[in-house]
């Protein structure tokens, strides 16, 4: 993808996260003959799975008994990216208003201002940082011994890991670091998990050590490097010793919206409200995946796909009433409505890093 830059022009959508339910949601777009952006916070596409766990397997994408994460970004990128979306990486947007004469909407980052016709905001869980294990003596080796996301499994090769969580992605890591670490074992505060029921069904049948009621009280070294884990077991109230040379910490992620609460769209904690055809209070504002919040949600890449697609059909009919909000078959399509424009040559990354 080419790097360019142009003065700010009007387009039918602005989609606001580069994530995988944005970058459908630009596919769709296309699909609907929409000048279409994605503004992302980023360095790069692909939201979580990307920054996060890139080497990670996911489980729960139709037609894919499992995809490492990193392939699942970059099929999504080639989708989404064929129509010739522009792409505006390390922008955070911060104010949004409505320009009546111009019969648009008006964007503010902090790199400039785009107009925009539409918006659909598919922030996730908005910017995230990951929440930390809360031991003073582990902050030294962060990135050296304690780790928050997994960048390469190499890292972990012949240690002796320790998983702290009880989510899904602790679990998950659990399986598929085993062949990778010499061993794992993973502490969990309570004794129950979070975790998706097929994830800790498979780490039980795994034989991997699971101990709960157990935090992270301390950590030893030797040579500046971690070599055991001072463990506290709440239920026993005892504290022992475990021999480690690598951490993972999965706890969660703090998160927030940033200068998106302060417009003038409904939001409940941390999830801006829609209508069953994904728009926010605020006419031509529209919403998708986790961001997303209405009776029933679920937090799935799965069924924020399908948000896009109803989001974008939306979207379309706002901007032209007469268009019908059902686009017909994707397969029914001839090549003069899929007009693919090649990913390399004539897709454009409009990067701010500078």
């Amino acid at each position: 993808m080419n790097t360019t830059s142009s003065a700010a022009e009007l387009v039918d959508l602005t989609i606001i996260g580069g994530g995988p339910v944005g970058l459908y949601a630009a596919y769709y777009a296309g699909l609907r003959q929409m000048k279409t952006q994605i503004i992302d916070s980023l360095d790069q596409l692909g939201g979580q799975l990307a920054t996060l766990y890139p080497e990670k397997y996911i489980y729960d994408v139709a037609g894919f008994p499992k995809v490492i994460a990193r392939d699942l970004v970059n099929s999504l990128v080639e989708q989404g990216m064929q129509h010739g979306c522009k792409v505006h990486l390390n922008e955070t947007v911060q104010t949004l208003t409505r320009d009546d004469a111009r019969n648009c909407f008006v964007l503010r980052s902090d790199k400039g201002e785009h107009l925009t016709r539409t918006i659909i905001i598919c922030a996730g869980a908005g910017a995230f940082q990951p929440r930390k294990v809360g031991v003073a003596a582990t902050v030294p080796h962060e990135g050296k011994g304690v780790y928050y996301a997994v960048g390469s499994k190499s890292v972990f090769a012949g240690k002796k890991l320790l998983i702290i969580g009880g989510g899904d992605s602790a679990l998950d890591w659990a399986m598929n670091l085993k062949g990778t670490a010499a061993e794992i074992t993973v502490i969990h505060r309570r004794n129950q998990f979070r975790a998706h029921e097929d994830s800790v069904a498979r780490v039980l049948a795994s034989g991997t050590r699971i101990l709960t009621f157990c935090e992270l009280k301390d950590v030893q070294t030797a040579d500046n490097k971690i070599c055991n884990a001072l463990i506290h077991n709440s239920q026993k109230k005892e504290d022992f010793s475990l021999a480690v040379d690598a951490i993972l910490v999965q706890v969660g992620f703090i998160s927030s919206l940033g200068a998106i609460k302060n417009w003038p769209i409904k939001i409940e904690g941390n999830s801006i409200m829609v209508d069953t055809h994904m728009q926010t209070n605020l006419p031509g504002v529209f919403a998708a995946g986790d961001v997303a919040g209405f009776d029933g949600k679920l937090k799935l890449i799965s069924t924020g796909f399908g948000e896009a697609a109803t989001a974008v059909n939306f979207a379309k009919t706002f901007i032209d009433p007469h268009a019908r909000a059902f686009p017909g078959h994707s397969s029914e399509m001839g090549p003069q409505t899929l007009t693919t424009i090649n990913t390399e040559k004539d897709a454009t990354v409009l990067s701010h890093a500078g």
